[in-house]
């Protein structure tokens, strides 16, 4: 009987629907018979035909000059990550739930691409050796490592202006001004970023104590509104805290900021004229994140490098 309903493309379904003449209700052959006669003298079923629906078009909504700006994705609400016993519950302050607010918005605004390079600064590092004494005696500042980087992204924003610019939807706003943001850590933990207005116009005297000035004022709390706005591009020195690497978040409207790493000995391969040698050299990375939206890998490799160039052919015998 299975070989016939096979044979006949009954499917299980059907079968279980036939009513069986046979002991105790099962299905004989002559069931099966009968159900076939029956299925094939059946009219055809008629196919059901689908009208579809009428295409109405969709109102044509003109773009709008400026991209408007989409709003972050709200964060959970609070009360929604459990507490343990023992837990510690911290409410943010004014400072960080600020800070906070900004870098949710940069990474959600800006695509963030990060370039690095590895710097020998050797130079820099035997020079400022060499006059760190003289240099405090005679100005009464203290010479650090990032005037010194700071002079290096001047240069470097001279050679490529199209980096010291803002972004306003799709307006691209080119800045004439050199204003180099400078983080800084506070004692609280929260972080601040003094500006140095016209960084371009400054020897590296000029630039060392605008970073000490504002560093220490910072720490103290005694900066000004206008002293902590206005920057055009920004640097944070990771290698402050031993850290090699950093990948910063880009501070809108800014396009780009850089993060210096710690300076490490380490050995490297040195071309000389009797020829190749290793030797010891002090080496840093430089860490390039900037908007792809209108900042492409190729200017934003392009200055990075140019800035560990600067870095690289520091003049050991250079004055102050």
């Amino acid at each position: 009987m299975r070989s016939i309903a096979e044979a006949e493309g009954i499917g299980q379904g059907e079968l279980d629907g036939i009513s069986g003449s046979g002991l105790e209700g099962r299905v004989t052959k002559k069931d099966i018979l009968d159900f076939i006669d029956k299925r094939s003298s059946a009219p055809a079923p008629v196919a059901k035909v689908e009208v579809a629906a009428p295409v109405i078009a969709a109102p044509v909504i003109a773009a709008p000059q400026a991209a408007a700006a989409v709003a972050p994705p709200a964060p959970k609400p609070a009360g929604s990550v459990p507490v343990y016993p023992g837990d510690e519950i911290v409410e943010m302050d004014r400072m960080r739930k600020i800070i906070a607010e900004n870098m949710v918005l940069s990474k959600h605004t800006a695509p963030h691409v990060t370039s690095f390079v590895e710097a020998d600064v050797t130079n820099i590092v035997r020079w400022r050796e060499r006059v760190k004494v003289a240099f405090e005696k005679r100005e009464g500042e203290k010479i650090t490592f990032t005037p010194i980087f700071i002079e290096a992204i001047v240069k470097a924003i001279k050679d490529f202006p199209n980096i010291n610019i803002s972004l306003d939807g799709t307006t691209i706003i080119k800045r004439k001004s050199i204003n180099i943001g400078m983080a800084a850590a506070l004692p609280s933990g929260n972080l601040i970023v003094p500006v140095i207005k016209n960084a371009d116009q400054l020897n590296l005297v000029g630039i060392t104590k605008a970073v000490n000035d504002l560093a220490g004022r910072a720490r103290k709390g005694q900066l000004k509104p206008d002293e902590i706005s206005g920057g055009t591009y920004t640097i944070t020195n990771v290698g402050t805290f031993g850290n090699v690497l950093g990948t910063p978040i880009i501070p809108l409207p800014q396009v780009a900021i850089m993060a210096t790493g710690a300076i490490i000995k380490k050995p490297a391969v040195i071309e000389t004229a009797e020829g190749d040698v290793i030797a010891i050299r002090h080496k840093m990375f430089l860490s390039h994140s900037y908007d792809h939206r209108v900042v492409d890998g190729a200017l934003g490799g392009m200055f990075v490098r140019r800035v560990a160039d600067y870095l690289e052919q520091w003049d050991v015998n250079r004055e102050f």
